[in-house]
């Protein structure tokens, strides 16, 4: 403690440097909360978003494999009119 200055000086610095630094440590610790739950925030939400794409892409692959073996069945009906004509030339 100063001997220059009198005691009750010395107990308002004290105390409000301590109030000074409790109010700078709650806005640190509520900077921090805010940017975790931000971070929270932006992992979750592309989850939600691939989970409703990934139906979307569900139901287009579905059409996709009926073209695809459509195209398949159009090929082996060729392939069977083509061993049909070579026995009839025999």
């Amino acid at each position: 403690m100063d001997d220059d200055k009198p005691v009750l000086e010395q107990v308002t610095d004290a105390v409000s440097g301590a109030a000074t630094a409790t109010a700078e440590a709650a806005k640190t610790v509520v900077k921090k909360v805010r940017n975790t739950a931000r971070k929270a925030v932006t992992k979750a939400a592309p989850k939600k978003k691939a989970k409703k794409a990934g139906k979307k892409s569900g139901k287009k692959s579905a059409a996709k494999k009926s073209a695809k073996k459509a195209v398949k069945k159009t090929a082996k009906k060729a392939a069977r009119k083509k061993k049909k004509a070579k026995k009839s030339k025999r």
